[in-house]
This record gives C-alpha cells, structure tokens and sequence, in this order.
C-alpha cells in the first residue's frame, strides 16, 4: 500500500558574534535538537579582552568556518530561516559593532537562500538558550524571571510573553559598576590564569582551605561588584593563597546572585527562575543559588556560556508564529 511521506518539519539556523565567541547554531525543530559550532575570540596572554575592531576581525575570519564546520559535520538540510543576533539587549542605544559581523552574514544567507532573516538580542539568546537547555521553553507562555550573568551584563529580568519579541524584558536589577565576569576575569588575570577566567577560577577555588564572610552589596535589587577585585587584589598583596582567593570571589558573586534574587521574588512574587550567562556555568555559584532557590533552572554549560542556540530557537518562535498567523 501506497504511503505519502509526511513531510519533515523544517530547520533554523542562528548567528551570533559577541564580544568573546563566534557561534552558529541550527535548531532541528522535528527532533527538539541543537547542533552548534563556536570558537572563543583569541585574546593575549595577560589582557582582559579585545577591542571591538579586534573582535569585528576575528569574527570576520572565524565565523564563515563555523559555519562550514556546522554544515559539514552534522546532518542538516536547508533552513527555513535565519537569525541573527544583532545588539546586546532589546534597548534603545544598546549597540556593538561585534553583533554586525553575524548580521551581515544572516543577510546574505536569507537573500542567496530566499528565506526570512529574523534578528534578536543577545540577551534574549541567552534566556532562549538556557529555557531549551532546562527543557522549560513553555516559559515563554507566562512571566518568570531571568538572570543573565557574564562578561557585560550582571541583570536581573522580569519576562513576560510578546507577541512581537517573543519575550518583552524589564529590568529589576542590575550590576552598578562591574559585571560579574568581568570580576572573575580581572581577578583571574591576576592570578595567573588566561582569560576568559571562569573555568580555571573554579578549578582553583574547589581547593581552597579558608573561606572569608561576604558581604554583598545591595541597593534596592541592584548590586556593586567592584568592591570584590578590590578586596582580591588586598588578600593578593597580603600573601594570600589564590585558591583562597579565588573562592572568596566567586562566593561573593553567588551571595549577591542570592540577594538579587531575594528583592525579585518580593517584587514580583514566586515566579520561576531561570539563570543564563556564561558565570552561571560556574559549579560554585550554581551550588549556592540552588541551596536557596531550589526549584531553579539553569543551563547546562555549553548553553549558558555564550552560543547561538537561543538565536536559532528564536527564528523558529518567529516562524511558526506568522504561519499560525496566516
């Protein structure tokens, strides 16, 4: 007997080039799965980042072969759409000319292909990202609060479903001076370590044998970070061991997550809570969040760092709400 052959659900592909790594990603929307293709921006030993036209060149040379490493090692066909993220966050003025790399090639993808091009923040990449990876997309449907913690951004995010966006984002708090990442990279520098730090700060502060009270610093839902590297830098010149160190920083990072969270639930009430951003990758602050929050969703690591998943999930939200719409 004859048997028409059901027609497979198509694929999105998503770009995004922030101011560390060049990732691409395509969503397989019949099978719920993400392959992804990323490569940190090179940054010299002992330096705490690179200058946009640094990173707007070595997205210009990294991203064609993440794209090609992408197509080539894993099963895909053409996507119906592509994605870019294309400004940190959903704001008026929130501009890098990192994001314009990703941009311009999402273009000129969707003219060859003669596909939709969508474009998004990096920020709503990232909770997009970290909704897939905790399996809790559905979120999208009801309000919930985001953390998005890394090297640019320490926020706290009130979420609501959008029509137009897919999530509408306001901010309950924020960092007032340093981000959480940027502490961990200038502390990690400092010690030694190469840059992005987070991973190897970890490593070191699983080993240390002292620990100092915390006292984060908090006002009115937002934090200040920067009197974390001042306090390392003192134990630093004082001789202190940098495992010690290095818990200590990292420790300060997870009370004041807690604390942020702490003012969120009392304004907006027990609403579900999502983390996202590369810092949230770090075991040590995870532990703590969830010792208090224990119903907290976070992303798996390859998902919380930065990455293009989101971006690609993003496009496929777009997609299938305008062919609902017709």
């Amino acid at each position: 007997m004859f048997r028409r052959k059901t027609k497979k659900m198509p694929e999105f592909l998503g770009i995004d080039t922030s101011n560390y790594t060049t990732s691409a990603a395509v969503y397989i929307s019949e099978e719920n799965r993400i392959y992804q293709a990323k490569k940190l921006l090179p940054v010299k030993e002992g330096e705490l980042g690179l200058r946009q036209s640094d990173a707007v060149f070595h997205h210009t040379k990294q991203l064609p072969d993440m794209i090609e490493q992408l197509f080539n090692d894993n099963p895909i066909d053409k996507p119906a759409a592509v994605t870019a993220s294309v400004r940190p966050r959903n704001v008026e003025g929130s501009y890098m000319p990192c994001f314009l790399c990703g941009e311009g090639i999402a273009r000129a993808f969707a003219a060859v292909g003669k596909i939709p091009m969508y474009k998004t923040s990096h920020q709503i990449g990232h909770i997009l990202a970290a909704l897939y990876s905790a399996d809790r997309l559905d979120y999208i449907n009801r309000s919930f609060i985001a953390f998005h913690v890394s090297g640019g951004t320490t926020d706290c995010l009130l979420c609501d479903p959008d029509e137009e966006n897919i999530l509408k984002v306001t901010e309950i708090g924020s960092s007032l001076d340093l981000k959480a990442g940027q502490a961990v990279d200038r502390v990690g520098v400092m010690l030694g370590l190469g840059f992005p730090c987070g991973m190897e700060l970890e490593k070191l502060a699983v080993s240390a044998d002292k620990h100092f009270k915390v006292r984060p610093v908090i006002r009115d839902g937002s934090c200040s970070l920067s009197g974390v590297e001042n306090k390392c830098r003192d134990m630093y010149g004082k001789g202190e061991k940098p495992e010690n160190i290095a818990a200590y920083c990292l420790e300060f990072i997870a009370e004041t997550i807690v604390g942020m969270t702490d003012h969120a639930v009392e304004r907006c009430g027990n609403l579900p809570l999502i983390f996202a951003g590369g810092v949230m990758s770090d075991v040590i602050i995870r532990d703590m969040i969830i010792s208090r929050y224990p119903d907290a969703s976070f992303a798996a690591p390859q998902f919380s760092c930065d990455n293009a998943a989101g971006t690609a999930i993003y496009g496929y939200l777009k997609y299938i709400g305008e062919k609902k719409c017709l």
